[in-house]
């Protein structure tokens, strides 16, 4: 019997924002998971403000500045993959312009950059760093063709 579908929702916490081809997007994810090997069972993406995902990184990992995402993996060890990503649209906004993509792309981009953290991948050092950009290019041209 092959694995459950790794449920993938999105919620919008900032007005006028939303996603298009969610139901692809998913696929995508989903593809991630499988090819990476990891049993997500439920993941949660929230689409906040600057400011709403600034709070969160004071509140949970005593980081006073703003950033475009943060993971939180809730599974219980053991167990399979549950996890909230929270992505603030703000930063991915203004990330885009500074690197001259549009914003889809930086978006989807963040996006596979979560999911890749739920399956181990890191990115404090230049060569963790290097391999997370690798591997957010392979799936990004997956998914943008």
């Amino acid at each position: 019997m092959p694995p459950p579908k790794t449920i993938v929702r999105f919620h919008y916490l900032e007005k006028g924002f939303s996603l298009s081809e969610r139901t692809r997007l998913k696929e995508g994810l989903r593809t991630l998971f499988s090819k990476e090997r990891r049993r997500q069972e439920e993941l949660d993406y929230i689409f906040c403000s600057d400011d709403y995902l600034r709070g969160l990184n004071r509140q949970f990992l005593q980081h006073d500045y703003y950033t475009d995402i943060l993971s939180f993996d809730l599974s219980e060890p053991g167990g399979a993959g549950k996890a909230e990503i929270y992505i603030s649209v703000d930063r991915v906004r203004e990330n885009a312009e500074k690197l001259g993509v549009s914003f889809k792309n930086e978006l989807h981009r963040v996006i596979f950059h979560g999911a890749l953290h739920l399956c181990g991948f890191r990115d404090k050092t230049p060569e963790e760093q290097a391999k997370m950009r690798k591997m957010e290019d392979k799936y990004l041209s997956s998914y943008l063709g």
